[in-house]
């Protein structure tokens, strides 16, 4: 099993960060398009090559979130209508989040089987997500997730 972390500079507006392992080594980088329309977020590998790609879906009713992995889209996250709470799902082929992902404590299941674990680390400097891969080749698909969830996150509170 391996461990990654992901930690956010509160006043980043460029909305770079690194994800990192258990020895503070760089495994994966994510660059956000600042200004830039449709805003996206672009997961690199640490020898910069594109791994997954977060695309916040222009010109529909609700906000929605399209994630690529490696080329192909593997998960979308659409907010429900809803006059109360804000209400999103995640539509993924065999893929499934169960706990709160809207507070950042949740199990990835794929096939019904536990794939990652990802939990909010408290009483940080900015958002920090530690990030347990039980299967390496859901790796990249996980670190997408974490990263689609916050940019929904974010999008939401800069909506209220």
């Amino acid at each position: 099993m391996r461990q990654l972390y992901i930690k956010q500079k509160v006043f980043s507006l460029s909305g770079k960060f690194t994800v990192k392992d258990q020895q503070e080594k760089d495994r994966y980088y994510v660059e956000g398009s600042f200004m830039k329309v449709p805003k996206t977020f672009t997961i690199m590998n640490t020898a910069r090559d594109e791994v997954a790609l977060i695309t916040k879906k222009m010109f529909s009713f609700l906000p929605q979130f399209l994630v690529e992995v490696n080329g192909r889209e593997v998960l979308t996250i659409k907010k429900e209508f809803s006059f109360l709470k804000a209400r999103y799902t995640i539509d993924a082929a065999a893929i499934e989040v169960h706990g709160n992902w809207w507070d950042m404590d949740f199990q990835v299941l794929q096939h019904g089987k536990i794939v990652g674990k990802v939990g909010k680390e408290w009483f940080t400097w900015g958002d920090s997500y530690k990030i347990q891969i039980i299967d390496e080749e859901m790796e990249t698909i996980i670190i997408a997730l974490v990263v689609a969830i916050d940019c929904v996150k974010a999008d939401q509170a800069a909506a209220v």
